[in-house]
């Protein structure tokens, strides 16, 4: 059970082409946002759409294939956990950043 104590799993599309940043170290960094989408029906009947779009990182090996074979628009399942951070902006503004960290991924429908 252990395992799931900070466990996210998501199937969504990518709502624009990856982010790849080298670090001087060699390693590779992948950073994008996918879309989730709910339907359901409000109390006139009209159906409705909520869309959420959720941050996503990915190192090394899950980055390179993000890297080769990922573009906006593609269907991917993406399972990993949830981190939350903050930093400073250069005027001294605290900013937080709620993202997911990719330790698996699944690429979804075909080309």
């Amino acid at each position: 059970m252990s395992t799931l104590r900070n466990k996210v799993q998501l199937i969504g599309n990518l709502g624009n082409n990856p982010e790849i940043i080298t670090l001087d170290s060699g390693k590779k960094l992948a950073k994008f946002s996918i879309a989730t989408n709910e339907s359901y029906k409000n109390s006139q009947g009209e159906r409705i759409t909520d869309t959420q779009w959720h941050n996503i990182v990915a190192w090394n090996k899950t980055a390179e294939i993000i890297e080769k074979y990922l573009e906006k628009g593609n269907e991917v399942a993406i399972e990993g956990k949830l981190t939350s951070r903050s930093y400073e902006t250069k005027e001294g503004e605290k900013r937080y950043i709620t993202e997911i960290v990719c330790n698996e991924l699944l690429m979804l429908g075909g080309k």
